[in-house]
């Protein structure tokens, strides 16, 4: 009957109220005015809640009252006033009270529909969750304050090494991470903090390993808890350590070299003095010239040898990506000039050929000329670099112009030892020979204003 109520529409609704109206007048109507049925008409006034408004159903009210009179025990015309009044404000009323009872029936299966969804979305952002956290490939774990893992994923498990059978959770992190242990000790307000750390981690077997972890800090009624990504960066470090050491290997191969043609330029400048002076005074006899002569021609021998070395270690070179390498320089050089208030235009074509160079060493030799031109426009009020790439056949062209005061010696800049530069006065030296070993090279070229250095490579 109530589905039947409810799921009607308000049309049939109405003539359920209209007939069991007519119905309760006929019956009241049949027993004569000997016994009143008056409370036959309350069952059509519930219903006429859901199909009418309250406007109808006062109406309705009424009618029923009316009703009721008309068929009801003989009484006074004071007392017959009164009962219909009554008998009206019953009707009305029990109308009311049905239709609070349905609009919080209404109010409650909607709370209730709305509080299904809810869980049901939170069940799913829940699973998606866990699904995210399980396929992680990075250790994510939780900790209470005493430094207890309270969850993990798997790939926690699998970085810490714990042995099969064996579940992180309920360890203490100390044992493993001691720095998440110690960041539970920190004194932080309600906010907490969200940091990130590079530390040494150590697995269940006692092996140690370089971590790099994120982590931050939240309050529960519980207490204070920790939440955790960590991941192994020891390959990471065996791989930078190794190109670190590549490089200096090839930095110092390459002074090496450097050095020892300078070197035996002198030494052959030297053997013509002694010539001449041989030639000329006839101290071919003298013991000391002798040996004066020996010592050059010795120190000639060992800048050749090493000069062959060097060349015997060169490593072959393939050909790369100029795209990611000027990238990465952008990468590099970009913030600091946005923080001197300068500005990098960047003309590149969008189709760059591949260049026999080795990634690093072009990538240094390129940042060497950006800070140059960092460093000469500190003082200027255009403070503007344009790094420039163009394609001719066989080569590729990249210059790099900034708005500086220029150069007062160009034919020294190259020279190794600079007087005047911040550090050893090397860079521009190694960087061209550097680039000279790729089968490029470095030059400067005069402008009206400013400094323009150019980088040639060959194309693979």
């Amino acid at each position: 009957m109530f589905a039947f109520i409810f799921k009607a529409g308000k049309l049939r609704l109405t003539a359920l109220v209209a007939l069991l109206v007519l119905l309760s007048a006929i019956m009241d109507w049949a027993v004569g005015n000997t016994v009143s049925l008056g409370l036959l008409y309350i069952l059509p006034m519930m219903i006429s809640a859901v199909a009418l408004p309250w406007q109808g159903s006062l109406a309705l009210a009424l009618l029923c009252g009316l009703l009721r009179s008309r068929f009801d025990v003989p009484s006074s015309p004071a007392e017959a006033v009164l009962r219909f009044l009554f008998a009206s404000l019953a009707y009305f009323t029990s109308s009311l009270l049905a239709a609070a009872l349905i609009r919080n029936r209404q109010m409650a299966v909607e709370h209730g529909t709305r509080i299904q969804k809810e869980q049901e979305r939170r069940a799913e952002a829940e699973q998606q969750l866990r699904a995210l956290v399980e396929s992680s490939p990075a250790g994510i774990l939780t900790l209470d304050e005493n430094g207890v893992v309270l969850a993990a994923n798997t790939a926690a498990g699998t970085l810490f090494a714990v042995p099969p059978g064996h579940a992180l959770r309920g360890q203490a992190i100390v044992d493993y991470l001691p720095v998440l242990a110690d960041a539970l000790r920190l004194e932080t307000g309600p906010e907490g903090y969200r940091t990130a750390a590079q530390c040494q981690g150590r697995r269940a077997n006692g092996e140690i390993f370089l971590a790099h972890t994120w982590f931050s800090s939240y309050d529960t009624p519980e207490g204070r808890r920790l939440a955790a990504v960590v991941v192994d960066s020891s390959e990471e470090m065996r791989d930078r350590e190794e190109q670190n050491l590549r490089l200096l290997q090839e930095s110092n191969r390459l002074t090496a070299a450097a050095v020892s043609h300078e070197l035996r330029n002198l030494c052959s400048a030297i053997t013509l003095v002694v010539a001449n002076l041989e030639s000329r005074h006839g101290w071919g006899p003298d013991e000391d010239f002798q040996r004066l002569s020996t010592l050059v021609k010795g120190i000639e021998t060992m800048a050749n040898l090493e000069l062959r070395a060097s060349r015997r270690t060169t490593p072959e070179l393939e050909g790369i990506s100029l795209r990611q390498v000027l990238d990465d320089l952008r990468i590099l050089i970009e913030c600091e000039w946005t923080e001197m208030n300068g500005t990098v235009r960047w003309r590149v074509p969008p189709d760059l050929p591949r260049v026999i160079s080795d990634p690093p060493g072009l990538l240094q030799a390129l940042l060497n000329l950006a800070q140059n031109s960092h460093r000469a426009v500190q003082s200027c009020q255009r403070r503007e670099l344009d790094v420039t790439v163009s394609i001719s056949d066989g080569s590729v062209r990249i210059a790099l112009q900034d708005t500086g005061p220029g150069v007062n010696a160009p034919e020294q800049l190259f020279q190794p030892f600079q007087v005047a530069a911040d550090g050893v006065g090397l860079g521009l030296y190694v960087s061209r020979a550097l680039i000279r070993s790729y089968g490029g090279d470095i030059r400067f070229e005069a402008q009206p204003s400013g400094a323009c250095f150019v980088v040639e490579l060959p194309t693979v």
